[in-house]
């Protein structure tokens, strides 16, 4: 039996371990630090909007991490990173110095490594998104994203020694989740196999039967007819594999269950394990949010709600927009 888990829950597991190397971990809090003080601070945050004017950046208010949204700290980094030329102005003003001497702006080298944070998660993000979307994030996603992660995130001769600590950390992760597309792999040959037995045996008795002239054949005989054929239903197993290999590939943006169903009289045997197995929902986002949707709708003021009368809010909620 195959067990297929959130990818969406992977990617936040590879890139939480990325965000627990030393270095970043003590950059984020270096940021975090600096953010804090700006939200809570009303001087401080009057003198950042007023250097935010003077030096012509947009008027962004600073972004908080969240412990349960890993991509919430590239995010910040990122908001920092626009606004650092206004945040640096304004530690240094003697308003903001009056209330806090402690707070202390990034060094080159701080920014520096933040940026490479930023770049170096990014298609670590890109990877989240496509995986959050309501649309079509099934199982026939999985292998090329996991495929194209795994590419982007290869060292290049110019990355810095933490962008490859980044890299290294969350393909090592990533490497560690490949067991179940080996489970699917056999279990998909497996399923072939099953296929093309059943069909051969059928055809088998069917000739048998209709073939009254030919006296019965011995069991040896019977089953060596058998495993012949069989053997013609692997080739032609083979066959679609080798033709499907040499196919153009297909953007992540399509829903591959339709090329599937465009192509299943090419091949007969793979579209039947495409069916099978690519409409398997890849995240359990989706499930998620009908829970938070649930969340929203049952409040103290509308305790009374019926069950069934709440599934029907939920079922309009999520499908009368479509």
């Amino acid at each position: 039996m195959l067990h297929f888990k959130c990818f969406a829950h992977t990617l936040n597991l590879a890139s939480q371990r990325a965000l627990k190397l030393t270095p970043v971990a003590r950059l984020l809090g270096r940021v975090r630090r600096i953010t804090s003080f700006f939200r809570r601070s009303t001087t401080a945050s009057h003198v950042l909007r007023e250097k935010q004017k003077l030096l012509n950046l947009p008027q962004h208010k600073l972004l908080a991490d969240v412990v349960t949204r890993w991509n919430s700290a590239p995010g910040m980094l990122q908001r920092f990173l626009e606004q650092q030329p206004a945040i640096h102005a304004a530690l240094l003003s003697a308003e903001v110095r009056k209330t806090e001497k402690e707070i202390c702006t990034l060094s080159e080298s701080d920014i520096t490594a933040a940026e490479e944070v930023v770049t170096a998660m990014k298609p670590m993000k890109v990877a989240t998104l496509v995986m959050s979307q309501e649309t079509t994030p099934t199982l026939s996603v999985v292998a090329p994203l996991h495929a194209q992660l795994i590419h982007d995130l290869q060292d290049s001769p110019t990355d810095s020694n933490l962008t490859r600590e980044i890299k290294s950390a969350v393909c090592q992760d990533l490497k560690e989740k490949t067991n179940a597309r080996t489970s699917v792999l056999e279990s998909s040959q497996k399923l072939q196999g099953a296929r093309g037995h059943f069909r051969v045996r059928l055809e088998w008795r069917q000739e048998r039967q209709t073939d009254v002239n030919v006296l019965p054949e011995d069991d040896e005989d019977s089953n060596q007819g058998a495993a012949k054929k069989l053997k013609t239903a692997e080739d032609q197993a083979k066959e679609e594999m080798a033709r499907y290999k040499e196919e153009a590939p297909m953007p992540l943006v399509n829903n591959p269950l339709d090329w599937w169903k465009d192509h299943q009289s090419e091949y007969p045997l793979l579209s039947h394990v495409a069916k099978r197995y690519l409409c398997i929902p890849g995240t359990s986002v989706s499930s998620e949010r009908v829970f938070s949707t649930a969340g929203d709708i049952i409040t103290a003021q509308r305790s009374a709600l019926s069950p069934d009368h709440l599934d029907q809010i939920l079922v309009l909620n999520k499908n009368l927009k479509k």
